[in-house]
């Protein structure tokens, strides 16, 4: 029970079935904090705390890391949707 707990999440949220509206989340956080955020309609990495604050304006400074995590909406979050909507209609 002792020690630190830092973890990522990763999330994809839509509500549309042409998932025109999709956004991809990633959030890491440490103790159950959340410090830093990345959401891909804003395209950028927001700090949350003064140290996700400090990690949020190096990562931002990374064009070729923010171009990726924005990819992550087509390169992970469709295809995923996709088949799993696809599993789940199926089953109807």
């Amino acid at each position: 029970a002792d020690g630190y707990y830092e973890y990522l999440m990763h999330e994809c949220v839509y509500s549309t079935s042409d998932y025109s509206d999709m956004v991809y989340l990633q959030s890491l956080s440490f103790n159950k904090d959340v410090f830093l955020q990345f959401n891909s309609t804003v395209g950028k990495c927001v700090g949350l705390t003064e140290f996700g604050v400090m990690n949020a304006e190096r990562m931002n400074k990374d064009q070729a890391l923010l171009q990726q995590l924005k990819a992550q909406v087509d390169t992970v979050c469709r295809p995923n949707a996709q088949i799993l909507d696809s599993a789940v209609r199926d089953k109807a």
